[in-house]
């Protein structure tokens, strides 16, 4: 049989343990944290596209871009074959539209057009700057 001499160990110590298990706890709360950061961005980013796009679509129509207004979304795409739940969002979401025509500029037989166009709504709001060649 052999037997032990002093100071030689065959183990982690508890504190050895604990201080590995703190170690690999720490790097899960920072790998979670910054997933749902990540998550957190990407929706946002998911929202700005969405509303950049129904500003684009209500702002571009010419029914409503040159003058103020207050419309939903709804109105603008009765035409649109277009599901039902779409539908049903797009009734709720009411728009303003404000149309500031900034500067007219002529140049030799050439008339430029700059116009300042904000869409606002509830939740956000988008400025759109056009130069118009006449």
């Amino acid at each position: 049989m052999r037997r032990f001499v002093l100071g030689y160990r065959r183990g982690f110590t508890l504190i050895e343990v604990m201080v590995a298990v703190m170690i690999v706890s720490v790097v899960i709360a920072a790998l979670l944290k910054l997933r749902g950061d990540t998550n957190h961005l990407f929706t946002q980013i998911q929202k700005n596209q969405q509303h950049s796009s129904m500003a684009t679509l209500l702002l571009w129509n010419r029914q409503y871009n040159l003058q103020k207004s207050s419309t939903n979304l709804y109105n603008l795409v009765d035409t649109f074959d277009l599901d039902d739940d779409l539908r049903r969002e797009l009734k709720n979401v009411k728009a303003t539209i404000t149309f500031d025509r900034v500067k007219t500029i002529e140049v030799d037989m050439l008339t430029f057009e700059i116009d300042d166009t904000a869409f606002q709504s509830k939740d956000f709001d988008i400025h759109y700057n056009r130069v118009i060649l006449r």
